[in-house]
């Protein structure tokens, strides 16, 4: 394999470790809605400031949110709708999986 596809499955695991975690998949969500601050969001998810800000870094370094000033305020919104698109396909999959497992379920006369 050449060493820049190594590289780009590198950058890729990168990424997904930033979205491993729920706290960042639920800010995902709500930015998906519409640009928002820290306060909104800690509000929104009841969550800390120090830890929505925190989660907001790691995404911010891995490219997946974006931020901008507007006077004292910073809010943030994603990078692409494309991030959007990944985790639903992601949870698309995983409704598979449960909707797979129920039927088994069913099947072995577990439910």
């Amino acid at each position: 394999m050449e060493e820049s596809q190594v590289r780009l499955f590198q950058i890729q695991a990168e990424i997904c470790k930033s979205l491993a975690d729920p706290k960042r998949l639920m800010l995902i969500h709500e930015l998906r809605q519409a640009e928002l601050s820290v306060t909104e969001l800690a509000h929104s998810l009841g969550l800390s400031h120090a830890n929505v800000s925190q989660h907001l870094a790691v995404l911010r370094k891995r490219g997946i949110v974006s931020a901008h000033r507007q006077g004292t305020t910073v809010y943030y919104s994603l990078t692409s709708p494309k991030i959007g698109e990944a985790c639903d396909l992601v949870r698309e999959v995983l409704a598979d999986q449960l909707h797979q497992n129920q039927e088994l379920a069913g099947f072995l006369g577990l439910s």
